[in-house]
């Protein structure tokens, strides 16, 4: 076991628009929201169950190259210097875009291009 994919995080116009409408279609409930920029809507049972969470996060307008989607993943079954390691020798990549270094994730690249973050928390494989 490596990685799980633990969020699912789209860029939007409206979070709280978007939130309403997948927690009817997926039965989900929101989870956590920040000051109208940010709702997390997962499953009742909250972060780190069986589905990821999807994260809704304002975007204005959609930066010309970039998807409005990435995927988060977790480690499962090592830390994430472990993962990162394991990650970059399978052709990942560091990616910036802006971050501060005072992030507790780290933003890779597929060998595509395609961006995804490696989150800190270790996640039980299920």
């Amino acid at each position: 076991m490596a990685c799980r994919i633990s969020e699912l995080v789209l860029g939007c116009h409206d979070p709280e628009v978007l939130a309403r409408f997948w927690c009817e279609v997926l039965d989900f409930v929101v989870l956590d929201r920040e000051d109208g920029e940010m709702v997390e809507i997962g499953p009742r049972e909250g972060f780190g169950g069986a589905q990821p969470t999807i994260i809704l996060s304002r975007r204005d307008e959609p930066e010309p190259g970039k998807p409005r989607l990435h995927i988060d993943v977790n480690a499962t079954d090592r830390d994430q210097d472990a993962e990162l390691e394991r990650l970059l020798a399978l052709g990942a990549r560091p990616a910036e875009i802006g971050q501060t270094g005072q992030e507790q994730w780290h933003v890779l690249a597929d060998p595509e291009g395609n961006e995804f973050c490696l989150l800190k928390a270790r996640l039980n494989p299920l």
